[in-house]
């Protein structure tokens, strides 16, 4: 305190009366210096508020003065028992009581979640971490926009959550390669095949195709889906279109290139139609199990380059069916052991109405209205699963498989109840549950397939887990029209993703699907594809003229203008939209609205520009920077800009901003390639010195420079930039291994060069030589060459007879093929 030595208050407080109280309060002041400096302590400020009001004699002014600051700065007296603070300073003022602001409400992220057609908020289960599986593909045929339609829609969800939200997101996709559909095209593609080998006669051809037209005249007739028949009726059409030249040419005996140009064109027209036919009689023949891999790995790779094109992020991991057989195996065991499922004729069924009787379980969760379609249900079941001998395993018609018998020409799989292949829906399940464990946050997928696919999966899932919360949001993306029009493979009207690409860019597509919302119908038409393309060029257009006015100089204190009313209201419109924007992202990721708000953004830029240009002004370029930037972190996010870019869309590259390693990999991969071709004539041409040079390029040249090429047999070179001084070391490692694998393979080439030569001296005997010099196991022959009598002069037993004529057949045939060989042949 400045006081010159501390008041004894203790007299003053023990006054009982207050107005004597204040009295000797205002005789201590009138001998303290306050007026010269005097601070008050926390004593004096606790003496002040004993008082309940000033005094009202003038005398005491000295303690009204005081009182009256105090209370200023404290405000009223305290109450009993409060304690009453100044902070001792030098000055006469203190800090008033602060007060926080009292803000806003945080908006908080709700997405649709089916499993109460609501917008829910989203809460994952472990802090920031979401969980989240999609159902992926069935690869047996090129993926079209319906594809695009789902992944395209769960990228931007997944990158909205993980980069806006800031999750940290887990995602899980498998890929369906063991299903009916796969089963039979990989096998009505392998029965053509083979029936084009024939090369089928003109008349064989018109015979099998009426053949096959029986059948589907009946298919044809049974099938009441209008769209479905429709597609069959021109089938049927196209070709009988087909058959009458041929049947023509035939009749009236044209030349060969005629026919066969019919032939051909008819073979083209009744594909599908022959390969159906070919299936339902010699499917079950089909022994060749490599096939039914063989059509999904090619399937699965162009679904991948699909989504790269695309520009959709690859899952966390990927799953295949046909990976965790083991895995599925276990789970419909825990399913029938906890009493839900039951074998039958070897396969394995899910007890529906043991499921939904269950006090803990509720089965048709997401569509319990269409629980018993059974339309729904034998699509569910696959094509080759819904034959009257199958349907008749079930207890309940409303039960489904989760483990089928396989029948002949069907790939199988050992297991308890004899070998099989996975039910559709038992697929999703075991994967999901291997990976994400009892319950997952967010799973994914499209809107025909809440039922029964997902609804039989949350049954089976929970059965297994003994839970009913094996999901906690379902999503699931609106269906996607083609003009109009509704869009399936069996239907053949869809458009391909390659094809859609050779119209439109990825950005474009994606900007499409951007401007409407990822859970309602989408209709892919010129219309739409037109909005998004006008979308595009609305932005490029604000963003060139953004880097324009960027590029303008100035000098460093001139990136700094002063701000006037436009600049004020723009700014604040900026705010508004990025408001506006959020609210739009926690509304179930609205990006529909999110692009009109941008839209507005840009809207209100141009009107900026445009004014300032008028008056001869330049725009504040700090301001529209900013705002130009946010709107290219958003397309970033929402992955409609793929390429490095700071402002806007990147034009003509990644920008200047490269590393060695981006900057020299295009050029070390064209001559990677370049040497590979090189290589590949080499071999086939038999010129080995273009393969030493080959070799010297890996192993002596680009050592030096700091390059690896790693040769791997039947896939493309591998092409690295890595330490000199490694690269030299290992080359002298792979040449002690080069070198022993040289000794290995002369060693192999020797022995097989005796075993030829040992071949060939085999076949120039002549059966009936063949025997006469084994005179230690045969004394008599007859007179073709074959032994009579054993050497101990007995004659031979039938199955001893039967023997050597076995052999005596062999080396016929052997010396017939080296007959037939030409003089300069393999083994000359």
């Amino acid at each position: 305190t400045g006081g010159s030595r501390a008041p004894d208050y203790r007299s003053i407080l023990s006054i009982s009366d207050e107005a004597a109280r204040a009295q000797a309060l205002n005789e201590h002041l009138s001998t303290r210096s306050y007026v010269q400096g005097y601070s008050l302590s926390q004593a004096d400020v606790d003496a002040f508020r004993q008082l309940s009001t000033p005094p009202a004699d003038p005398q005491l002014f000295h303690v009204a003065r005081w009182f009256r600051h105090i209370e200023a700065l404290l405000g009223s007296p305290c109450g009993k028992g409060q304690p009453c603070r100044l902070q001792a300073s030098k000055g006469r003022r203190v800090q008033p009581q602060w007060s926080p602001p009292a803000g806003t409400q945080p908006c908080r992220l709700h997405l649709y979640n089916s499993l109460t057609r609501n917008k829910e908020v989203f809460i994952p289960q472990d802090g920031k971490k979401v969980t989240w599986y999609c159902c992926g593909p069935t690869v047996y045929d090129a993926s079209h926009m319906g594809h695009a339609r789902s992944y395209i829609s769960f990228d931007i969800l997944r990158r909205v959550l993980k980069d806006y939200f800031k999750f940290d997101v887990f995602y899980c996709m498998n890929i369906t390669d063991i299903d009916d559909k796969i089963i039979k095209r990989a096998r009505q593609n392998h029965l053509f095949e083979q029936y084009l080998e024939k090369r089928p006669e003109a008349a064989q051809l018109l015979e099998d195709v009426q053949a096959a037209l029986k059948p589907f005249s009946v298919k044809l007739n049974e099938t009441t889906d209008p769209d479905k028949k429709q597609m069959l009726e021109r089938i049927q059409h196209e070709v009988q279109l087909a058959t009458e030249p041929l049947e023509k040419a035939v009749q009236s005996r044209l030349t060969g290139e005629e026919v066969s140009s019919c032939v051909e064109v008819l073979l083209e027209e009744a594909k599908d139609l022959l390969s159906d036919w070919l299936d339902s009689t010699l499917g079950s023949d089909v022994t060749d199990n490599s096939i039914f891999s063989k059509l999904p790995k090619f399937w699965e790779g162009e679904f991948h380059r699909d989504m790269e094109a695309l520009n959709v992020l690859p899952p966390d991991v990927l799953t295949r069916v046909s990976e965790y057989v083991p895995e599925i195996v276990n789970f419909v065991q825990k399913i029938v052991d906890n009493g839900y499922g039951y074998v039958s004729n070897g396969s394995v069924y899910f007890d529906t109405a043991k499921f939904a009787s269950s006090e803990k379980h509720s089965y048709g969760k997401l569509v319990p209205e269409a629980v018993g379609d059974q339309k729904a249900l034998q699509e569910g079941e696959g094509d080759l699963s819904i034959s009257a001998d199958r349907l008749s395993e079930k207890r309940s018609p409303n039960d489904f498989a989760l483990w089928k018998a396989s029948k002949p020409g069907e790939p199988s799989w050992p297991c308890p109840w004899g070998k099989g292949r996975p039910g559709w829906h038992i697929e999703c399940s075991a994967m999901a549950g291997t990976l994400l464990g009892a319950s997952m946050d967010i799973h994914g997928g499209g809107f025909d397939l809440r039922f029964p696919h997902h609804d039989n999966e949350l049954a089976q899932s929970e059965a297994y887990f003994e839970n009913d919360c094996w999901v906690r949001y379902f999503l699931h993306t609106g269906h996607l029209t083609i003009a109009g029009c509704k869009m399936s493979k069996s239907l053949k009207n869809f458009i391909t993703i390659k094809d859609a690409l050779k119209k439109h860019s990825a950005r474009q597509l994606r900007l499409a699907f951007l401007m409407h919302s990822w859970k309602d119908t989408l209709d892919y038409s010129s219309n739409t594809m037109e909005s998004a393309l006008q979308y595009e060029k609305f932005l490029n257009e604000f963003f060139l003229n953004v880097k324009d006015i960027l590029r303008a100089p100035v000098d460093i204190t001139g990136q700094f203008e002063k701000w006037g009313e436009e600049e004020a209201e723009l700014n604040k419109n900026f705010y508004d939209k990025k408001t506006a924007i959020h609210e739009a992202l926690c509304d179930n990721v609205d990006t529909r609205t999110v692009m009109e708000e941008m839209r507005a953004l840009v809207s209100q830029c141009n009107l900026y520009m445009a004014a300032r240009k008028a008056m001869r002004k330049r725009p504040n370029r700090a301001l529209l920077e900013n705002i130009a930037l946010y709107l290219t972190h958003m397309l970033k996010i929402f992955g409609a800009i793929e390429e490095e870019s700071s402002l806007g869309f990147p034009v003509g590259g990644s920008g200047t901003s490269l590393n060695l390693e981006s900057t020299v990999m295009p050029y070390l991969q064209v001559l990677s390639e370049f040497r590979e071709g090189v290589r590949k004539i080499a071999r086939e041409q038999k010129v080995p010195e273009v393969l030493q040079l080959s070799d010297a390029l890996r192993d002596d040249i680009l050592p030096e420079l700091g390059v690896r090429f790693e040769d791997h047999e039947g896939l493309p070179t591998v092409v690295k930039l890595v330490d000199r001084n490694t690269l030299l070391k290992e080359r002298e490692e792979k040449r002690q291994v080069e070198e022993e694998k040289r000794k290995k393979k002369e060693e192999a080439a020797r022995r097989k060069q005796e075993q030829e030569a040992a071949k060939l001296a085999k076949m120039k005997i002549p059966p009936s030589e063949m025997f006469l010099s084994e005179t230690d196991k045969y004394s008599k022959f007859d007179e073709n060459g074959l032994p009579t009598h054993d050497a101990e002069g007995k004659e031979l037993s039938k199955g001893q007879a039967k023997k050597v004529k076995k052999l005596f057949e062999a080396q016929e045939k052997l010396y017939k093929e080296y007959l037939q060989m030409p003089q300069n042949g393999s083994f000359q």
